[in-house]
């Protein structure tokens, strides 16, 4: 039985794809379509022989979506071939209805339409994917895997904002998380190298890239993370502003007059390592302040506070933690911020091997001194196998 799943994720302009047998983690073909309904439309596809580059028109999600399996039945491999067992699709809300993968079908497809609201700028392109995928691909199970679906876990004192209870019943205001499948993928992940059950252990995991969160995850299950009812909360992040005072925003409508869609384009998108140094890049941020740039020096001191503020709230949370862990592009990668946001925890039994941290590589390693309580240690995130594996079991029932 074939266990070869192709995973989606639509953006507004661009459609990520892999090509994955969910059960030996092979990617059999990976690729990129971009600058969907602008010119210059762009494909980079990786599958049998060489790498794949085009530059071609492409006026929709439509288009993009049969460029695709053009592009994998030239290149390889054919979907004929493979005999595909499903689609995945990333889709970014689920609102509080969905804590598991679920099977697409009419009536899915207008619920995460009317999860929009929550989600105004992910679900519409992902719903728009579906849509095409679907068409496209009519005789292959689709599933949706959302983002919010491992923290639907999140006790109620967690996740419930102290406003007026019934509009926030009416409106669902209430902290979601995202960033679900990446911490369920690296929890998971973390218990297999520790030789760990999950269910008796307590991680923090840190996904910090461009978009950043922390995750409380206690026996398996969320129990509190940093994002909220949008991924605008919590972390600094790449140029979302994270945790502000909401006052904040009112003094800017009013002694600024910024309009609620220029707050929104403010917070989200000028805010964060661009909004305090000009460039959202942390290894552009680095050479800023190597080069003694003031702004550069603060805004990286101000990331790696937030990260330690966090980490205290959640060991709290926890009463212990077995293993702190580090993900995502920047977590992955950057040695100094994850040395300089773990500095001063020794107390808590979080100290850090600085050979083993300044170590590179694509691989999954122990980056914690030797003796230390606290394991700590860097899981390459992987959330197009793990959107694969959950569509597989799901189809599979």
């Amino acid at each position: 039985m074939s266990a070869a799943v192709l995973v989606l994720n639509c953006g507004s302009s661009s459609i990520k794809y892999q090509l994955i047998d969910a059960e030996n983690a092979h990617v059999a073909a990976r690729g990129l379509v971009e600058r969907i309904g602008e010119d210059g439309g762009h494909v980079q596809h990786q599958g049998d022989g060489e790498p794949v580059d085009l530059k071609l028109d492409l006026p929709d999600h439509d288009a993009g979506l049969k460029t695709v399996l053009d592009v994998l039945d030239q290149h390889g491999p054919p979907l004929s071939d493979v005999g595909l067992a499903a689609v995945g699709h990333r889709v970014v809300h689920g609102g509080d209805r969905f804590s598991e993968p679920v099977v697409i079908d009419d009536e899915l497809e207008q619920t995460i339409d009317q999860l929009s609201a929550l989600a105004p700028l992910h679900n519409p392109p992902n719903l728009a994917g579906i849509r095409v995928a679907r068409e496209v691909l009519p005789d292959v199970p689709h599933v949706a895997v959302f983002d919010t679906a491992f923290h639907q876990t999140l006790p109620a004192r967690a996740y419930t904002y102290a406003i007026d209870r019934d509009v926030a019943r009416q409106h669902g205001i209430r902290r979601y998380g995202f960033h679900g499948t990446s911490v369920a993928y690296v929890s998971r992940e973390t218990c297999r190298i520790l030789e760990r059950d999950p269910a008796r252990s307590n991680l923090i995991v840190l996904h910090l890239g461009n978009g950043a969160s922390i995750t409380a995850v206690r026996g398996g299950e969320s129990i509190d993370t940093s994002m909220g009812l949008t991924p605008l909360e919590g972390l600094v992040m790449g140029s979302r502003s994270g945790d502000i005072d909401p006052g904040a925003v009112f003094h800017l409508r009013r002694e600024a007059g910024m309009s609620v869609d220029e707050l929104d384009q403010f917070l989200n998108q000028r805010s964060g390592m661009l909004g305090l140094t000009g460039v959202r890049d942390m290894r552009e941020v680095h050479r800023m302040a190597t080069d003694g740039d003031m702004d550069a020096k603060l805004a990286r001191d101000v990331y790696c506070y937030r990260i330690r503020h966090y980490i205290g709230a959640y060991l709290a949370a926890l009463g212990e933690a077995h293993a702190l862990v580090f993900t995502g592009g920047v977590g992955e990668n950057d040695a100094w911020v994850r040395s300089h946001a773990l500095a001063g925890l020794q107390r808590f039994g979080i100290a850090i091997d600085h050979v083993r941290n300044a170590s590179r590589g694509g691989r999954a390693r122990l980056i914690s001194a030797d003796g230390a309580q606290t394991a700590v240690l860097v899981v390459p995130t992987n959330e197009e196998l793990e959107i694969a594996r959950q569509s597989l079991a799901v189809v599979r029932g």
